[in-house]
């Protein structure tokens, strides 16, 4: 009997067409039934490590999506992206939650169609191409995975629509599984898995198919911290290695900082910057990417520039030398949380005072919320600091880490690199 989900056939045009593979060859009972429970672990990664793609990766392969727009129902899913992806990096697509990762992810696949603009593959245009007909692999956070198959079938699935030869297909099904450590477990069936090992099941599936698309869409979410973080740096380059176009969708700031290579910043289904992934955190192009590119949130006040001053409320600031040149005006101020500290920073470091409102202590780092000039700011402390509720407390600027927006939210002015 072969037994195959709903939701897996709604859900994912991609792993659909091996399962219509697999029913043309089905000869015995079919049946269809309801999922079997999912769920995820999500842990926010705190830690910003700075790391730009110096990895030159093989293939060719090049993704362009030429003023892609996605209307559904009257409104706009995605709104006039333009973007080139290549196989030399790993590309990120970084976006809070309903920011349209997802379905642009969808447009590149081919599970969608535009509604207006053209998607192309090396050079030659794929929309209307069928899905069966393109060589891509989706992995989505909520794993899909067979349920009446064993776990060595889920990921031999795409070798075997393949018609890949018996001893070729158990090599690669088992080379995936060993890296993905889940080799003691190909006997099971997924019902005998957890929801972080049934991940690892789908991301060694869309290993094997050895795809020139790869579309990861927050793959690592199920998996435990010490899983996840290896499998941040081992991906990509195993990906690399099959000269695949590789995009990974994330909510998360820091992993894409971790991941490096190239960040499309995508809000409300529109992209705000692309570049390589560093330079985008450092200088990003307007308010709306520095915020979406901060975890925690980036602090922002109006303030008006007079000469070597600025006001901030009732709270004068004395501006560092970098940013004199900035013309008086009013603007945006831009402070990363691990800009704030509570000690000097400096000789330029200037003092203020901001009464607790959370304190928040992970182990190695305090997220110290506290209120300043009638605004809920975070600084980012190393270390255990226990300072308590609605204590008052003198923290410190550095006024050389500041970053200025225009009211309009283009960016003014951003720090020098070292000082980030």
């Amino acid at each position: 009997m072969l037994v195959l989900s709903h939701r897996m056939l709604r859900t994912t045009g991609v792993e659909m067409e091996t399962v219509k593979e697999i029913k043309k060859a089905w000869t015995g009972p079919l049946v269809f039934a309801n999922d079997l429970d999912t769920f995820s672990l999500d842990q926010r990664l705190r830690e910003c490590r700075r790391i730009e793609c110096n990895t030159v990766w093989p293939g060719g392969g090049m993704l362009e999506l030429i003023h892609v727009n996605k209307m559904v129902d009257g409104e706009v899913m995605i709104d006039d992206v333009c973007l080139t992806l290549s196989s030399d990096c790993i590309n990120i697509l970084l976006g809070p939650t309903l920011s349209g990762k997802t379905s642009l992810l969808r447009l590149m696949a081919g599970l969608d169609k535009p509604s207006s603009g053209d998607i192309r593959f090396n050079g030659k245009s794929v929309i209307g191409r069928p899905v069966q007909k393109r060589n891509v692999a989706m992995v989505y956070q909520q794993f899909i995975n067979y349920p009446s198959l064993s776990v060595f079938e889920n990921i031999a699935s795409p070798l075997r629509v393949a018609k890949m030869e018996k001893k070729s297909v158990t090599r690669q099904v088992h080379e995936a599984a060993e890296l993905l450590k889940i080799d003691e477990l190909l006997n099971r069936s997924p019902a005998q898995l957890s929801g972080g090992q049934q991940q690892r099941v789908a991301l060694a599936r869309a290993l094997v198919k050895r795809a020139e698309l790869v579309l990861l869409d927050e793959p690592l979410a199920n998996l435990d911290y010490k899983l996840r973080e290896e499998l941040r740096a081992e991906l990509p380059r195993l990906f690399s290695e099959q000269g695949a176009v590789l995009v990974y969708a994330t909510t998360e700031s820091t992993e894409a900082l971790r991941l490096g290579g190239k960040t499309a910043v995508l809000h409300e289904g529109r992209i705000r910057q692309y570049g390589k992934t560093l330079e985008v955190f450092r200088t990003p192009g307007d308010i709306t990417t520095a915020m979406v590119f901060s975890d925690p949130p980036l602090n922002t006040a109006p303030v008006t520039k007079s000469g070597a001053q600025l006001t901030l409320g009732n709270h004068p600031i004395p501006l560092g030398s970098q940013a004199l040149g900035l013309s008086d005006a009013a603007y945006r101020l831009g402070i990363r949380p691990h800009h704030i500290g509570l000690q000097q920073q400096g000789p330029g470091s200037v003092a203020i005072t901001g009464i607790v409102t959370v304190n928040e202590i992970t182990g190695s780092e305090s997220f110290i919320h506290f209120d300043f000039a009638g605004r809920n700011w975070i600084a980012l402390i190393h270390g255990v600091h226990a300072v308590a509720l609605n204590e008052e407390i003198q923290l410190f600027l550095d006024p050389q880490t500041f970053y200025f927006f225009h009211p309009t939210g283009e960016l003014a002015h951003a720090p020098d690199h070292d000082r980030l």
